[in-house]
């Protein structure tokens, strides 16, 4: 474990007794922080604040994945944290965190989410062995395999992938190290480009924007500078020249949901320019003033249309590339309780000689409009925003099941870890990552 991690850990371990506080009611306090705002209309879409689901056929499954991304995102922006608790109180439920981990079976057991939990545990100030009766940690290490790669336990495959092993060397490093072999096995994952794959031992190494930024942010918590360096530069080579980074087969500028992610990695990675042209790119998807205004404050997952579904991850994810802390930092200290809102100024009017002057004022995420109308009646105007959020864009989950009834399971499922076979590269669909 290096300097850093070991000091990150004593200070968690010193306040794990004041990480979890009661959580106050939701404030919704204006900002014109595009973070905290994408943060508290993230909060604001929890069902029974405090988790998310998936409908598939008409029936509502937990969504695992995406309450611990939001979980994730509340913990980086510093707000929401009564959220975060109430997430993560809903996670440490004996059904819910058994549905997780090991889809209500105790012969399934998934190294994805065992991973993905651990950290956020931890990054919440609370104890991996002991998170709703069960050792996560534990639990995890069971599912290493002699070449230092975690692997599923499940008479469905094995779908871990590079984000399986990402995790878990994040939270294992933070817990009291990280296993010397599964440091080793990440290290050889990566392609001769110098990013990494998604999808491990392939026959073809093919680098993978989102596994990428995810193991940059392992290999840099374990001291492994050579090969996250070389794993950086082909991130910034990857960059679209509006800032934007596309996951594999897409077009276009860029999805939030793969810029967060590399906009996280390069922060961390000390790479600013890039990272900077990255959280523009962010910034200028948040739906702004103009919008309904349930909707202000998310960040789009392109500049195709918005839908709530789609803008969950891309608000989560898009969250941790504008606040550009590394997942091995995150910490509760100092979280704030309540869900901001977008600051969107109120509009006022001046009538002249039977016309109407409106003027609207700049905020973040929209741009400045000056209309004007010539009419008997007074005219009301509304802020031009920059609207712009996914129509059929999301992600599906690279860790974190989906647990329903094992009639969900097949094609279409996610199973422990990662995404199913069909969907797998797929950003069409609301499931946990």
């Amino acid at each position: 474990m290096s300097l850093r991690r070991t000091a990150a850990v004593i200070a968690a371990a010193a306040v794990t007794a004041l990480a979890v506080v009661p959580a106050a009611e939701a404030r919704a306090v204006p900002t014109t922080d595009v973070a905290d705002a994408a943060a508290g209309w993230l909060a604001r879409q929890l069902v029974d604040g405090d988790h998310f689901e998936n409908v598939y056929d008409g029936v509502a499954y937990p969504d695992h994945g995406l309450t611990l991304d939001a979980l994730f995102a509340f913990t980086a922006a510093g707000v929401a944290s009564d959220s975060a608790d109430k997430a993560a109180a809903w996670l440490a439920e004996p059904d819910v965190v058994n549905g997780y981990l090991h889809s209500g079976d105790p012969a399934e057991s998934y190294a994805g989410a065992h991973a993905k939990l651990a950290l956020a545990v931890q990054a919440r100030g609370q104890d991996p062995t002991a998170f709703g009766g069960v050792d996560l940690v534990a639990g995890l290490t069971a599912l290493q395999a002699p070449s230092g790669r975690f692997r599923d336990k499940s008479q469905y495959g094995d779908y871990s992938n590079g984000f399986t092993q990402a995790f878990a060397v994040l939270a294992l490093d933070r817990w009291r190290g990280a296993p010397q072999a599964a440091v080793d096995y990440l290290v050889g994952t990566q392609c001769p480009d110098g990013g990494f794959p998604l999808v491990l031992e392939a026959a073809t190494c093919a680098s993978h924007v989102d596994a990428t930024a995810m193991v940059v942010q392992a290999l840099l918590a374990v001291d492994r500078g050579g090969p996250a360096a070389e794993a950086l530069d082909w991130l910034t080579a990857a960059q679209q020249s509006g800032g934007g980074f596309l996951d594999e087969g897409q077009t276009g500028e860029g999805n939030a949901n793969s810029t967060g992610l590399a906009a996280q990695a390069l922060r961390a990675g000390g790479r600013t320019a890039a990272a900077d042209r990255a959280t523009a790119f962010l910034r200028s998807l948040q739906v702004g003033c103009a919008a309904a205004e349930p909707d202000r404050g998310a960040i789009a997952f392109d500049r195709s249309g918005f839908t709530t579904t789609t803008s969950l991850r891309a608000s989560a994810q898009g969250v941790l590339g504008l606040v550009g802390v590394n997942f091995a930092d995150l910490t509760a200290r100092g979280g704030q309780a309540g869900a901001p809102v977008l600051d969107c100024p109120a509009t006022t009017t001046t009538p002249t000689s039977g016309a109407t002057t409106t003027t609207t004022t700049t905020t973040a995420g929209t741009t400045t409009a000056e209309p004007t109308t010539t009419s008997a009646a007074t005219t009301t105007g509304t802020t031009t925003a920059v609207v712009v959020v996914a129509a059929n864009g999301g992600t599906l989950a690279r860790t974190g099941a989906e647990v329903g009834p094992m009639l969900w399971v097949g094609a279409l499922l996610l199973v422990g870890g990662v995404l199913a076979v069909v969907l797998a590269r797929k950003r069409y669909a609301g499931a946990g990552r």
